[in-house]
């Protein structure tokens, strides 16, 4: 099987939009803190009583805060249904499956999508992981619409570990990114009219109760499913889970296209300093930066 080489793996942040951090509300930070350095192996960038940044080789990912008011979501509202960790080939897929072994993490699941091949897991305040590699585009079959062929398949995680190498385990590598987002939201014709036709992204795959966005012909840097949570309405401010990320463009054009839908339709828009803060029609706050 081919691996992909760091430069490739780069592919999704080459785009002219990607995902480039991400922020969860959690009841106890401690715990939730711990798990995603010593599991997911992200390291301590900043700490205060009220949050952590979390991260690789410096660079911030995690954001994760909490309060005294904070209620537990439910697994049928909208919000996440996996952060989606990037790492640059196979064999760091390989190295943390060997950590996660070792570790006796439970895994929920593992997938080969054709494009990539992806570990599951969940953290201990139930949310959503994946750790995966892309394969190299060149790889990928892309149909005459331009969308990309994904499937589920079986991804034998007995072979990937077998292929992990020996020396020990040092934490996620350099070049680990956020490479999507995937949520949860109430209805996916609704997804498709914001996330499409508000902000510009292109739909590159559809299964059964979800659609895939992504700008530059990647497989997908935001998706978007009604499988736990049809009908779902806006979330809570006060409820765990994913209070916001945001979506990073290396592209003028493509921001200008986000933002002139967002003024088209009124949908409120806050200047700040890191961008153009919204929320999606869930109540699930995004960051446009440039």
């Amino acid at each position: 099987m081919t691996d992909t080489t760091t430069e490739t793996a780069s592919f999704a942040l080459t785009r002219p939009a990607h995902v480039d951090t991400a922020h969860l509300v959690v009841t106890d930070l401690a715990l939730v803190s711990r798990y995603y350095r010593e599991i997911i192996g992200l390291s301590l960038i900043e700490a205060q009583p009220s949050g952590e940044v979390l991260g690789v080789a410096g660079v911030p990912l995690l954001t994760l805060s909490t309060g005294g008011m904070i209620a537990r979501a439910p697994r049928t509202a909208a919000g996440l249904f996996h952060t989606a960790f990037l790492v640059p080939n196979r064999t760091e897929l390989a190295a943390w499956l060997a950590h996660a072994v070792h570790k006796g993490v439970h895994l929920d699941g593992a997938s080969d999508h054709l494009v990539s091949e992806a570990i599951y897991l969940t953290d201990p305040e139930g949310n959503g992981i994946e750790i995966y590699r892309d394969r190299s585009p060149l790889e990928w079959t892309y149909l005459d619409d331009g969308t990309v062929k994904m499937a589920t398949e079986r991804l034998d995680l007995q072979a990937l570990y077998n292929s992990a190498r020996k020396d020990a385990w040092q934490g996620m590598a350099k070049g680990t990114a956020i490479g999507h987002i995937h949520l949860q939201v109430g209805d996916v014709p609704q997804a498709d009219a914001f996330y499409r036709d508000v902000l510009g992204l292109k739909v590159m795959a559809r299964y059964p109760g979800a659609s895939f966005f992504a700008t530059g012909g990647y497989h997908h840097h935001i998706a978007a499913n009604v499988w736990n949570s049809r009908g779902a309405t806006a979330r809570a401010d006060n409820m765990s889970g994913l209070s916001d990320y945001t979506l990073k463009f290396t592209d003028a054009a493509q921001l200008q296209t986000a933002l002139s839908g967002l003024e088209k339709l009124e949908i409120d828009t806050r200047r700040t300093a890191s961008g153009w803060s919204l929320k999606d029609p869930w109540g699930i706050g995004l960051t446009l930066a440039a």
